[in-house]
């Protein structure tokens, strides 16, 4: 009788455990990484069910990036290391372009409690480190460390409104705890410190199976796929800085929920055409039509 006691006793902290697992399993996409929350764009194989498209976004008291995000690149290649001929180039200009989109402006309906939204969004300032890497698979810490250097190199700030998207080289693997790129996710994006954000962006030329979109509309298969996951990133983190916004009863922010899904693909090889350029940018989450949409709201 005491033995079935103590096992009655223990019975619903051992139930809440397993639920409180259950309801953790979803959140696989975000990981604790440094002083932030690293939330992973995975590869097209580990792309989320379309049972996690079903639910809009729910708003959870944080900020989002307010007004005009600024966007600060920064190319990490080393002497040396391989990228595209127009890998930059084309990534620059995607930055140029997206801030007046209306892929961008689908973030506006994402406010946070003072009512104001992210309206749009510019390329500040770019740079380029040759500087080696210090080991063949980069960390977390790493990147963070980075952003750091070139904050105090170019004389950059930190800020709620700032976010510095780090893009590494061909064969350069990153992982973030026991994610990795190419075998988990594509790119990410976090946090450290107070209001540091930041992307880390492997090159997705390094393995396309995982991270790479079907149609090249710019004739370079390898800055088309970096600039599909890099607009990922810059939605999420517009909508979600510090992983306290905005994101569904599953975990997942606006980006994860229309992964890989794309618009039709236009005459110029793209599903979007900005100020004449054209892309193949993944859709974006929009809880006025329950859906994905490359237009909004």
């Amino acid at each position: 009788m005491k033995h079935t006691l103590r096992t009655l006793t223990f019975a619903p902290f051992i139930s809440m455990a397993l639920l409180l697992v259950a309801l953790a399993g979803p959140l696989s996409a975000s990981a604790a990484t440094g002083n932030g929350h690293a939330h992973f764009m995975k590869t097209r194989q580990n792309s989320i069910k379309p049972a996690s498209r079903t639910s809009n976004m729910t708003y959870h008291n944080g900020p989002v990036m307010t007004g005009t995000a600024h966007v600060y690149a920064i190319f990490w290649e080393p002497t040396g290391s391989y990228v595209s001929t127009n890998y930059n180039s084309l990534i620059l200009r995607y930055f140029g372009d997206v801030g007046g989109s209306t892929l961008y402006h689908n973030n506006t309906q994402y406010k946070q409690s003072s009512g104001a939204y992210p309206s749009g969004a510019v390329l500040s300032a770019s740079w380029v480190d040759t500087a080696s890497y210090p080991s063949s698979t980069l960390q977390d810490s790493n990147i963070q460390s980075e952003v750091t250097h070139a904050e105090q190199v170019n004389g950059w700030t930190s800020s709620i409104n700032n976010i510095f998207f780090v893009f590494t080289a061909k064969n350069e693997n990153i992982c973030a705890g026991s994610q990795c790129s190419f075998t988990t996710f594509c790119a990410y994006h976090s946090n450290f410190g107070s209001n540091t954000l930041y992307a880390a962006m492997p090159y997705t030329g390094t393995n396309l199976s995982a991270c790479g979109v079907t149609t090249s509309p710019n004739g370079d298969f390898d800055a088309d796929s970096t600039i599909n996951v890099t607009s990922h990133e810059q939605m999420e983190a517009a909508t979600d800085p510090l992983g306290t916004a905005w994101y569904d009863r599953t975990g997942y922010e606006i980006g994860d929920k229309c992964a890989w899904k794309f618009g039709t693909t236009n005459s110029s090889g793209g599903d979007v055409t900005w100020n004449g350029h054209t892309y193949e940018v993944q859709k974006e989450w929009d809880n006025h039509v329950t859906g994905c949409v490359l237009a909004g709201p």
